[in-house]
């Protein structure tokens, strides 16, 4: 699974068998997990994650959008 950012405590990765998805992002803190779609830039599913910081997050991988997509195309193609 490609990290492709730390930023702060959060990792943000993608797993490498999900090339066949639209480009997404998953970000990990401690136990908490979360899924965002990188086209729009919305929240896909949410582990334990508070509503507060899933809008510091949502705002992050919007502002990251570009990193994260040229991450996935350069890993799975296109």
């Amino acid at each position: 699974m490609p990290t492709v950012a730390r930023i702060g405590p959060y990792r943000f990765f993608f797993f490498s068998n999900e090339g066949t998805e639209s480009p997404h992002i998953h970000v990990q803190r401690e136990r908490r997990l979360a899924k965002f779609s990188l086209d729009p830039v919305t929240l896909v599913s949410s582990t334990e994650f508070a509503a507060h910081e899933l809008g510091v997050l949502i705002r992050m991988v919007a502002e990251h959008r570009g990193q994260f997509l040229e991450a996935w195309h350069a890993f799975f193609g296109g």
